[in-house]
């Protein structure tokens, strides 16, 4: 049952959100690591801070839209949460292939979160109205869903390249590419010209990562619930703090051996609960039950199996600062 103010419809309640998530990404762009690159402990401290929020939004939702609403939202928030750390994975490498500084990738997280949540919130409206109007939509998302859990479990393919990929081709057809970054800017001028810099080319690379991130996600939340709004606060509240989390990334990756695994099973779980919903209605209690206890195993599964072989942990960090310093992840 909806709560007794139950405004999450209106457009009051909308515009509300985005103007404390917009106000939030500024927080996060000029106050985290102001002092230069952040320390492990500092992208710790915010990462855990910016989890607190996301997770204590359930409870002005639970105004809004009742217990299950609320449930809803953290169940959404934590899958989208977990699946942002895989997304990572592809951010490292657009940064390595095309060598950003470290002084220019907070401009350019800001820059991807932002379009990011535009072009998630596109793609919730576009899938809710057509599972309101084709409901075999349903299972088409199940499907896509089990696809890609298959498709985590494969890993990151090491033989991508940002450089090749469609926008930023089109992208150097359209202006000429300098060959240095300058600053902060996407574009600048030599001899009259105006170019674009590689700053430029890899914001398109994370555009276009942001697109495929969209595709596979929102799938994830319709599994859960069609409430545009609880979905849209779910992801933007899972993508705030994602440079203190992009700190944090390569250090909580090595450490977490089956984050993959963990994130594949949830994944496919999503998707048999989407294919299978017109037979077995699963409540929004046992969906967050689920996720939470897949969590809770794959994170000790991994303590577990590095402290009984510590050697091959380390072999298996070595082996992720080596590939992070190739560019290739």
């Amino acid at each position: 049952m909806p709560g007794p103010f139950a405004v999450i419809d209106s457009p009051l309640a909308l515009g509300g959100l985005v103007v404390i998530v917009v106000a939030l990404l500024l927080v996060d762009l000029l106050f985290f690591a102001r002092a230069g690159e952040p320390t492990f402990r500092e992208s710790a401290r915010w990462s855990i801070g910016w989890l607190v929020l996301g997770l204590s939004i359930a409870l002005p939702m639970y105004v809004l839209d009742g217990s299950e609403g609320a449930i809803n939202y953290t169940t959404v928030y934590l899958i989208e949460r977990s699946l942002s750390l895989d997304n990572l994975f592809v951010f490292l490498l657009i940064f390595a292939y095309f060598r950003v500084p470290h002084a220019n990738r907070p401009i350019l997280l800001f820059w991807g979160i932002v379009l990011a949540l535009v072009m998630r919130g596109l793609a919730i409206l576009i899938g809710v109205e057509l599972i309101e109007r084709f409901h075999v939509v349903i299972y088409a998302l199940g499907v896509l869903l089990l696809y890609l859990a298959w498709r985590i479990l494969r890993g990151v393919d090491e033989t991508v390249d940002p450089g090749k990929g469609l926008f930023v081709r089109a992208v150097r057809r359209v202006f000429p590419i300098s060959a240095d970054f300058h600053g902060p800017h996407f574009f600048t001028k030599a001899e009259g010209q105006r170019q674009a810099t590689p700053l430029l080319l890899a914001l398109v690379s994370v555009v276009a990562a942001d697109i495929a991130f969209a595709i596979d996600s929102i799938p994830a939340a319709f599994a859960i619930t069609t409430d545009s709004f609880s979905i849209w606060a779910a992801n933007a509240f899972a993508l705030l703090g994602l440079r203190s989390l992009f700190a944090l990334v390569e250090e909580l990756i090595k450490r977490f051996r089956y984050l993959d695994q963990t994130i594949a099973v949830v994944l496919a779980i999503v998707a048999l609960k989407l294919l299978t919903e017109d037979l077995v209605h699963v409540g929004p209690v046992a969906s967050l039950l689920i996720v939470l206890a897949c969590f809770t195993v794959g994170i000790a599964a991994s303590v577990v199996s590095d402290r009984r072989d510590p050697g091959t942990a380390r072999e298996r960090r070595q082996e992720r600062e080596d590939k992070v310093e190739a560019g290739r992840l």
